[in-house]
């Protein structure tokens, strides 16, 4: 591996993207990640204006090397941002050529680590391939969060993405999640656009069988986040719900 070569720094964001309220970087983002995201001047990112917006953050805590209008943001391409890009097709290793240079990149996205349930992964694979050093920062991850504080099964897991929007085509999704679940022991993840919370509630609150056990968290690291977790039984008698405003991880069990 050549040493004239720049690395790629995954570099994680809050989770408090798109929330009404924001704590403070240094609540939930190790200051070793802050100092290293201080010190790049090169970014691959999912969104440029949110990604300067994260940037004004950081240098609010630490000093950047470099002004944010004169660092370079190089937006993923917004087909893969659509259809993902951890199935190949899409080459990013144009979108390195500062670090073929000597410099150090930063790949970046809106909320929470790259490339895990976010955009990012085919910037590592093109990174490996050109032999650039790949490391990854410590930061929130979203899944990990929620997962560990559902009470559902950690060693046996699966991140299954976005349910179906189409009530019919949700409702059937859910359905197969579930079997799959009681049948192997495997917690089933998955994210909802925040506006469809209730709606992805109500479907399985209706599909479920009572005894399965559904958990939600939701604003994680902020000083609002909610965990919830019961079975569906429970659920109904407690009513609970959920706002359409707040990003929020479901999971489902036995």
């Amino acid at each position: 591996m050549s040493t004239a070569h720049g690395r790629l720094y995954l570099v994680p964001a809050p989770l408090d993207f798109g929330c009404a309220q924001q704590s403070p970087l240094e609540d939930s983002m190790p200051m070793q990640t802050l100092r290293v995201a201080a010190s790049l001047q090169h970014w691959v990112c999912e969104n440029a204006k949110s990604t300067r917006a994260y940037l004004k953050r950081v240098g609010e805590v630490v000093p950047l090397a470099a002004p944010i209008q004169a660092q370079t943001l190089v937006e993923l391409p917004r087909e893969v941002h659509k259809k993902g890009d951890h199935q190949g097709g899409f080459d990013a290793r144009p979108l390195l050529a500062a670090a073929l240079q000597g410099h150090d990149v930063g790949l970046v996205s809106e909320a929470g680590m790259p490339a895990v349930a976010d955009p990012g992964s085919s910037v590592v694979r093109a990174a490996h391939q050109l032999g650039l050093a790949v490391v990854p920062l410590v930061g929130p991850v979203s899944l990990l969060l929620a997962l560990a504080a559902s009470g559902l099964n950690g060693q046996n897991f699966a991140f299954v993405g976005y349910v179906p929007s189409e009530p019919g085509e949700r409702a059937q999704r859910v359905k197969a999640l579930e079997a799959l679940a009681l049948k192997t022991q495997q917690t089933q993840l998955f994210i909802e656009t925040p506006y469809r919370n209730q709606a992805l509630l109500a479907t399985l609150l209706q599909t479920l069988q009572p005894s399965t056990r559904l958990a939600t968290s939701s604003g994680l690291t902020l000083p609002s986040a909610r965990n919830l977790s019961a079975d569906v039984k429970t659920w109904k008698a407690r009513a609970w719900a959920l706002d359409n405003a707040t990003p929020t991880v479901f999971a489902i069990g036995p």
